[in-house]
């Protein structure tokens, strides 16, 4: 695997244009950093997979089912009991923990998802260590940038399009 390349830029117009280009070439931009927000970024970076709810409603649904079933198999099959002659699958009781059981696998599910998701806990980055990175809040603006194969050409392309330094990411 390649490490990716930052490349520090003096304009926000610089930037843009090797991003645009890098882009274009098939490389992957992973992240920019910028002292402020540029819209022409916004569309630049591909979303991230949403695969938070999704894992919400398969716990939520899945643990109140499960609940259900043990409920269900405890009442009728492994302990019957027959009370003032109801029947003993009566499902009007079972529903309550089931529900609440469900709600707090969703909570705790979309909770891990979105930790998963946003790449937490993480106690340690390796970009911001690099001496560059600390100017990015202040007037540089950097670029990260994932190469498709060989960097060098994609090294080539970003000095070629106005980066002042161009280093590789170390893990």
């Amino acid at each position: 695997m390649t490490t990716p390349l930052l490349a520090e830029f003096d304009t926000p117009d610089a930037l843009v244009s090797a991003l645009r280009r890098a882009r274009s070439e098939g490389h992957r931009a992973v992240d920019a950093f910028t002292p402020f927000p540029l819209e022409e970024l916004a569309e630049a970076f591909d979303p991230a997979p949403r695969w938070i709810r999704p894992a919400m409603a398969l716990a939520g649904f899945g643990t109140a089912a499960a609940m259900y079933a043990l409920q269900w198999w405890s009442a009728v099959h492994d302990y019957p009991l027959n009370s003032g002659g109801r029947p003993l699958h009566s499902w009007q009781v079972f529903v309550l923990v089931p529900f609440e059981v469900g709600v707090l696998a969703a909570a705790i599910a979309g909770f891990a998802a979105f930790l998963v998701t946003c790449g937490l806990p993480q106690l340690h980055y390796p970009l911001f260590v690099m001496p560059q990175f600390e100017r990015a809040s202040q007037d540089r603006f950097l670029l990260l940038v994932a190469p498709k194969g060989d960097p060098e050409p994609l090294r080539r392309l970003l000095e070629e399009a106005g980066a002042g330094l161009v280093a590789e990411t170390h893990p």
